[in-house]
């Protein structure tokens, strides 16, 4: 009987298996990876869940057994990489009151030894933030009350850094007309892939038994390192799908920029959004805005010829013509739209575009070089004017309104523009001296402890970039004289605002988990230590006759800042270029043998070209002029230090550092 049954389960399973060798109509994927298709169309439910391109039409590769052989390794490094996303997604569940992006609870008073009470402190606003007790504050001992905990940190780490990768699809049509009569019609698809092979100590499939692996892949628990935090953001598009190609409007002769726009410049803009949501800036911003919005596309082709120029030291009239052009063409579209008074969205979305995109082009050495003037009369459009229009353009939408309304729901999806305008709105207010446009707005999510995106957007957890916007109040407070008593209490009770988001010890870890993948919520872990060190020497700044060579308080912080670095990948493919801002304010004030500064240079070294570009590379060149300035100073015994803000005034630099 036992033989029986045995001769009867065979016999079955070569039944099934001959009936799935006759079918010949399941995609090519499913075939190759020897997988019953449901011939579901566009996309088959196996390639649309894997996150790869259907294939129903017989693929190129198809016709050799090399190239099906490197297609299948493609695809098994695909199904790895969505399978990691999946196991990452379905880890510890976050609870209902944690701000997005961040596991940790914010500590009480018992955690510091100094005592500090949890009680709130009342905003910097000028008109409601004067029940203080200013009495009871003096300026000596005011930067020991600044201070932070004393950090404890791990062993230090080297790992190279990796960017997501991603591909997408550019369609370009061309039509030949005879006599106004269309005769024929060419149409091209070009693949762009970023994607390498990472390298794996022991790899884990040392035969080529395709069974052994996809029981790997399917051993979900053996990828779980930490949650993911999907569909963070209220995208203003709908998502592109993997099996969806993106058609963008282009003209052959600028097949090239685009190509090189979504090649190079692309995976510059967003790279912390790129960690911790995986093809989210490639499929839900860049792609359906350069297929729908025209001037969001000018505005990018003009930006990829500058970068091609940049790096590749490409020089003409050519590339001189399409950056020129393209840039009149976004500026055109960009005053019509303006005029219509109408698609506002849109207009809001290619404003903060042409502001976030030159943050990520353009040579840092070339500051130096005396201006010149302007091709065919067309000036650069400075950013904050560009701001302008994108903080009224904000207001007609009400997104403002829109982040407040979320407060207190938990995992509330924020407007995605709204999330970006605040980025710009807080540090860019640094830049300028003033107060940020929407403050209020941010001290109400303050208050409320609610989240806007920040975290996963740019890196910084909310409440410390609440906190910079404070900061930012108080110092444009302190420009219109403010009482001196009155601003030591405010920046005295903004530093304990400050201390109470401390983490616990030990919280500042290696990013990188045991197989080599960057863990998102510590890597935003570590870029906050980073930006909240930096507030504090912000705030520092703001005490009345400050001195960064007065006592130890400040090159402690400043020391303490170059440790976190450690903790944050270095390299082309690291995350230097995410703490631009920080970078500056601490390099700013540290002194001639700081360890900030071997620490800096040798980020920067390791960086190599890429160090030269985008606001990294403007950063680098401003401190350079600062040290110069200071150091000269410090050396002739006048402790004076020149502010980096007066400096980049002085020499005419108006660029948004972030």
């Amino acid at each position: 009987m036992v033989g029986t049954a045995n001769a009867a389960a065979l016999a079955a399973k070569q039944a099934a298996a001959k009936m799935h060798r006759r079918s010949r109509s399941g995609c090519f994927i499913c075939r190759l990876r020897r997988k019953k298709c449901d011939e579901g169309k566009p996309s088959c439910r196996a390639c649309k869940h894997l996150g790869l391109k259907c294939e129903y039409k017989r693929p190129e590769w198809w016709n050799s057994t090399d190239k099906r052989k490197a297609e299948k390794e493609r695809i098994k490094n695909i199904i790895k990489r969505t399978k990691l996303q999946e196991k990452s997604q379905q880890g510890v569940a976050m609870s209902a009151t944690t701000p997005p992006g961040l596991c940790h609870s914010l500590p009480t008073s018992d955690t510091y030894s100094d005592g500090l009470g949890c009680t709130r402190a009342p905003s910097v606003d000028s008109q409601n933030s004067l029940d203080y007790n200013f009495n009871a504050v003096t300026t000596p001992g005011l930067y020991d009350s600044l201070s932070m905990p004393p950090p404890m940190f791990v062993p230090s780490f080297h790992h190279p850094g990796q960017f997501a990768p991603y591909e997408v699809d550019i369609k370009t049509e061309s039509q030949l007309f005879i006599d106004d009569i269309p005769t024929r019609r060419d149409s091209t698809i070009s693949t762009f892939s970023t994607y390498q092979t990472p390298p794996v100590t022991g790899h884990p499939f040392p035969t080529e038994n395709w069974i052994q692996q996809d029981y790997f892949e399917s051993r979900r628990e053996s990828f779980a390192e930490e949650p993911l935090d999907f569909q963070v953001f209220d995208f203003p598009h709908a998502s592109f799908s993997p099996a969806h190609q993106a058609m963008i409007p282009v003209d052959e002769c600028d097949q090239y920029l685009l190509n090189h726009f979504i090649e190079n410049v692309v995976r510059l803009v967003f790279p912390i959004l790129e960690v911790n949501q995986h093809g989210s800036a490639r499929s839900d911003i860049i792609l359906p805005a350069l297929a729908t919005n025209k001037t969001y596309l000018h505005s990018c082709l003009s930006v990829a010829a500058e970068h091609l120029k940049a790096t590749e030291r490409i020089q003409g009239e050519q590339i001189d013509r399409d950056i020129m052009n393209h840039r009149y063409e976004a500026i055109k579209e960009l005053c019509e739209a303006f005029q219509r008074d109408t698609d506002h969205a849109q207009t809001l979305e290619a404003t903060l575009g042409m502001i976030l995109f030159q943050c990520s082009v353009g040579r840092g050495d070339d500051m130096l070089q005396v201006p010149r003037e302007p091709q065919d009369g067309l000036t650069d459009v400075a950013w904050h004017a560009h701001f302008l229009a994108t903080t009224q353009l904000a207001q007609r939408l009400d997104l403002p309104a829109q982040l407040v309304a979320l407060n207190g729901q938990p995992h509330a999806q924020p407007p995605f523009n709204m999330t970006l305008t605040a980025w710009i709105d807080i540090l860019g207010a640094t830049m300028l001296g003033r107060t940020p446009v929407f403050a209020d707005t941010y001290r109400e999510k303050l208050i409320a402890n609610s989240p806007s995106g920040l975290a996963e957007l740019m890196g910084c957890e909310d409440r410390i970039m609440y906190l910079i916007s404070e900061i930012a109040c108080l110092e444009a407070l302190k420009m219109d004289n403010m009482d001196e008593v009155q601003l030591c209490a405010h920046i005295k009770h903004v530093g304990d605002q400050i201390s109470l988001s401390e983490p616990p010890p030990g919280t500042i870890r290696n990013p990188y988990s045991s197989t080599g993948a960057i863990r998102p919520k510590q890597l935003s872990t570590n870029l906050t230590a980073v930006f909240r060190l930096a507030a504090r020497i912000y705030l520092c700044s703001l005490v009345p006759n400050f001195d960064r060579t007065q006592g130890s308080v400040i090159a402690n912080m400043v020391n303490a800042l170059s440790d976190t670095m450690e903790y944050v990948p270095a390299g082309p493919d690291g995350f230097d270029n995410s703490l631009v801002w920080p970078l500056l304010i601490a390099g700013s004030v540290s002194l001639p043998n700081s360890p900030f500064r071997t620490m800096f240079s040798e980020r920067a070294n390791r960086l190599g070209e890429a160090s030269k570009f985008g606001s990294f590379g403007r950063m680098k060149q401003l401190l350079q002029q600062v040290w110069h300035v200071n150091d000269n100073a410090l050396a002739n015994g006048d402790k004076q230090c020149v502010h980096w803000r007066d400096t980049m005034r002085q020499r005419g630099w108006d660029f948004l550092l972030i």
